[in-house]
């Protein structure tokens, strides 16, 4: 079995992890997160990695390098999933970097570094609605506010880290210091088509993408649907509907994406005119500036044609997480890696999805490397990729763990 074959077969040996029978679904602190854990812990010390569990559920491999106790190279992703997931995005870059330390072998014990793997436990937020708390754990960015935050059955993350066999108390003890890192590195799918469309195997991650979520509301008047003529409405459906075309029409002349994923409306009755309209906003940019513009410029357009039409119109913002700029010096490791898995003019990329990469960032030095994956596909039963790819990708993340330890 070829190393890039062996790392799709265990991305498929986890899929067994699952809460469902009929699809992947693998949530943090679930009997299906401890299983993948221990799974991963298995693969990991075959490679040689003494092995842990953090305060937080992330799982760790180590090998040390010319002499113990040196700051560590990081390598990694997550273990958890979306529903009805795919079988690559997030394990695919755990599983990768456990052979590449598997194949560096007695290597590593020349390196001014050790090597660690890392397994996010919750990068998704699929179970209590909060993404990246493995990884805001782990950068020490934990918010005592998130103990409350419950899941679908009324559990508490604080109630869940305790069935989990975690103190809540001792999650500070998952914090990694600037110290006791390298930098960080992932490999990741790349949940886009434009490598594909390229026909490249693998591409530089310049950034990853700055967020922020809205909940904007309309307002109007619920009145009769029958009895009250067009000059009297004030449909909020029908002015949201005006705002999320042109959501869509401002976003796709620019360099920013947005996204309307969720709408509201009340009363709701068939024969009423709707008297508000709640809907999402996903604004993403690869810089914060371009984000924060076309922010700006959306809220005036709404705005205007609210006024115009009588209708009210209010703003709640609820997420919002700085862009992360990968390392210069480490995006030179990896476009060295990526040289030399044949290609000399790697595509550079910039992440319309969100990483671990981007809070390990606030510790650490960052950088990504992005593999190709079918059509873009990803958060989807229908993800996957090419084992060539995989290949690449392994030649290319070893060489870029050598590059590192030549530029530490």
């Amino acid at each position: 079995m070829s190393r890039a074959t062996r790392v799709i077969a265990r991305c498929t040996a986890l899929d067994r992890f699952s809460a469902s029978p009929e699809h992947l679904e693998r949530v943090y602190l679930s009997r299906e997160h401890a299983a993948a854990n221990a799974q991963v812990a298995a693969w990991m010390r075959e490679a040689g990695m003494r092995t842990w569990v953090d305060a937080a559920g992330n799982q760790y491999g180590r090998v040390e390098g010319r002499e113990p106790g040196l700051p560590a190279l990081l390598l990694g992703s997550h273990l958890d999933t979306v529903p009805d997931a795919g079988s690559y995005d997030g394990m695919l870059g755990v599983l990768m970097a456990i052979e590449v330390v598997e194949e560096l072998g007695s290597r590593i014990a020349d390196l001014p570094f050790a090597v660690e793997v890392v397994g996010f436990s919750d990068e998704e937020g699929t179970r209590f609605g909060k993404a990246l708390l493995g990884s805001s754990a782990a950068a020490g960015r934990w918010d005592t506010s998130w103990w409350e935050l419950t899941d679908g059955t009324g559990s508490t993350l604080a109630e869940a880290f305790t069935a989990f066999g975690l103190d809540p108390g001792g999650v500070g003890e998952a914090q990694r210091r600037p110290e006791e890192l390298v930098g960080y590195l992932e490999a990741h799918i790349e949940q886009g088509p434009y490598l594909e469309a390229a026909d490249r195997s693998l591409g530089d991650v310049t950034t990853i993408a700055g967020a922020r979520r809205f909940l904007l509301q309309v307002t109007g008047e619920a009145r009769h649907a029958g009895g009250t003529p067009y000059p009297r409405r004030r449909d909020a459906l029908v002015g949201a509907s005006e705002a999320i075309t042109l959501i869509e029409a401002t976003a796709r002349a620019s360099e920013c994406v947005a996204t309307v994923g969720q709408i509201t409306v009340q009363p709701g009755g068939v024969n009423v005119i709707p008297g508000r309209a709640d809907f999402s906003l996903d604004l993403r940019a690869a810089t914060d500036a371009e984000r924060d513009a076309m922010w700006e410029e959306l809220d005036s357009k709404i705005a205007a044609l609210c006024a115009a039409r009588g209708l009210g119109y209010a703003v709640t913002e609820t997420h919002r997480a700085p862009a992360m700029v990968c390392a210069p010096w480490l995006r030179a490791c990896i476009v060295e890696g990526i040289a030399a898995a044949g290609d000399t003019e790697p595509m550079e990329l910039w992440s319309r999805a969100g990483h671990d990469g981007m809070v390990m960032g606030t510790v650490t030095d960052v950088a990504m490397l992005f593999l190709r994956c079918f059509d873009g596909i990803s958060h989807h039963p229908g993800e996957d990729v090419r084992e060539i790819d995989v290949e690449r990708g392994l030649v290319a993340f070893k060489a870029a763990v050598l590059a590192v330890a030549e530029r530490s």
